[in-house]
């Protein structure tokens, strides 16, 4: 079948991210609703905003933090299908919640669902993705967070006009929404193949090589297809004959150390960018620039469609050939100079009387940082971080760098920013500012590594040695079935 079915495999693994989508955007509007603020006793700007928007991060911390578990013991597939089963529960809490407490518990688990999912199917698609298309391939992953942030928009404000007795129609819809593709997801992911890469960690070689034949054979790479069996089998076997158990080792061995820290890296700069920011309160921002009701709900809906269509511009025709590197540091540039741009307009403004022009150039900049991340920090960092991992961490690794990185950092940010926009204003966004500027651009320069159109294993080369070490200079040799001899001889190297 090959390039048609990969990409056919990550487009529908890909509903986990359009979840991801629509339950951080959800709120976006559901907070916006007049009866939703009346029927909890709260206001935009409360503490109690940020603590439904941050316990859906916290709730994620802990949910990437479970898939290092599952993947490894389960597979990628099953723990797809258990982090959709989880958003089904949190869709039915949310949207039937009757005080704060249930809003709250809804808001955890379906955060403990998208931690799973945010950090699983970029895995499951980039093992199961061609060298040359895997860019395209895991920049789904931020496709369909574009496209589940477009849908909850609209959603939401088509539910807006819902009044009188329907008026809790507004946000519960919009809230119960989310179960329809949490059900397609558990419905369909099984009948797609597990990993090879998995597979063959598991032993079920045959397996692996059928689903290898299928992923990428066109009639004409036998060859191709099978040496990337080989080098996969040999990359395995040499890791789990050297490697140890746990998560430890992800931090004491050196190379497995820097590639941990380039995961989790993309992911906090990620956050530093301040695009979920932007994604939770960008109501108040334009409020703030005296954009207020329904029309701030649709200059928010035409916000969420512009970053899916630059998206996918960029990981259909760009991501692949131009890498990694190059667009990180250049959307690095441009994201803090529109930021700049955006507090100098804000300082200017009156929200009770705007100058017309003025909120036009706001909005403007505020469209300009969803458009420059999805060429570049949007797609890239699903993709860096699921590349850089080696076989036997990856699960692990990429748990961490989800959970820590992002989930961990947005919890932060989703509590305070209400607070923090309300108090500091315009001055707020050069706390991203400074930050993109003293940290994310000299990093990225001096330690990230272009990784495009290289496997997975010659990915591990690119860092370094393979596994702890080096390869056996004979797989074939007795010394693999003897992981703690092979240990010490590693170590008198």
């Amino acid at each position: 079948m090959g390039k048609a079915f990969n990409i056919s495999l990550a487009a529908f693994a890909a509903t986990g991210s359009f979840l991801f989508g629509y339950d951080s955007g959800v709120m976006t509007d559901v907070i916006a609703s007049e009866d939703f603020l009346e029927f909890f006793h709260t206001d935009t700007g409360s503490a109690i905003i940020g603590a439904i928007n941050s316990t859906f991060s916290g709730g994620a911390v802990f949910g990437s933090l479970m898939g290092g578990l599952t993947m490894d013991r389960f597979g990628r597939r099953k723990t797809i299908l258990i982090g959709a089963l989880i958003a089904l529960v949190g869709a039915i809490l949310q949207s039937a919640a009757q005080n704060l407490a249930m809003i709250l518990v809804g808001r955890i688990v379906a955060g403990w669902a998208v931690g799973l999912l945010s950090m699983s199917v970029p895995v499951y698609q980039a093992e199961c993705a061609h060298p040359r298309i895997r860019g395209l391939i895991v920049g789904l992953s931020q496709q369909m967070i574009g496209v589940g942030f477009i849908i909850s928009t609209w959603v939401g404000y088509g539910s807006s006009y819902a009044a009188g007795e329907l008026s809790q129609f507004q946000w519960r819809f919009p809230l119960a929404f989310q179960a329809l593709p949490a059900l397609m997801l558990v419905s369909g992911i099984m009948f797609f193949p597990e990993s090879p890469r998995h597979l063959i960690e598991k032993d079920q070689e045959e397996e692996a090589m059928r689903v290898l034949r299928k992923l990428h054979y066109d009639g004409t790479n036998e060859d191709w297809v099978q040496r990337e069996f080989h080098e996969i089998k040999t990359t395995i076997a040499a890791e789990k004959a050297i490697t140890a158990p746990g998560w430890r080792v992800m931090f004491t061995v050196p190379q497995w150390r820097t590639r941990l820290m380039h995961g989790v890296a993309v992911q906090v700069f990620t956050q530093f960018t301040g695009i979920n920011v932007i994604g939770y309160y960008q109501t108040q921002m334009y409020n703030s620039l005296g954009i207020t009701g329904n029309r701030a709900l649709l200059v928010a809906g035409i916000y969420n469609c512009l970053g899916p269509l630059a998206n996918l511009v960029f990981i259909v025709f760009l991501i692949d050939r131009v890498g990694r590197r190059r667009p990180l540091l250049w959307g690095t540039v441009a994201i803090a100079v529109a930021l700049i741009c955006e507090s100098a307009i804000n300082s200017r403004i009156d929200p009770d009387d705007p100058d017309h022009g003025l909120s036009i150039g706001g909005v403007f900049f505020i469209f300009c940082v969803t458009v420059i991340f999805s060429w570049s920090w949007g797609p890239i960092s699903w993709v860096y971080m699921s590349e850089t991992m080696p076989m036997q961490i990856r699960a692990r690794g990429n748990a961490f760098a989800t959970g820590i990185g992002n989930w961990l950092v947005s919890t932060f940010w989703s509590q305070v920013s209400p607070i923090a926009l309300k108090a500091l204003q315009w001055k707020f966004y050069f706390l991203f500012i400074a930050w993109d500027i003293v940290i994310t651009i000299p990093v990225v320069y001096f330690f990230f590594k272009e990784t495009k159109q290289l496997s997975l294993e010659e990915i591990d080369v690119l860092f370094g040695e393979r596994a702890l070490g080096a390869l056996p200079r004979d797989l074939n040799k007795d010394e693999l079935s003897h992981p703690q001899e092979q240990r010490r001889e590693d170590t008198t190297v």
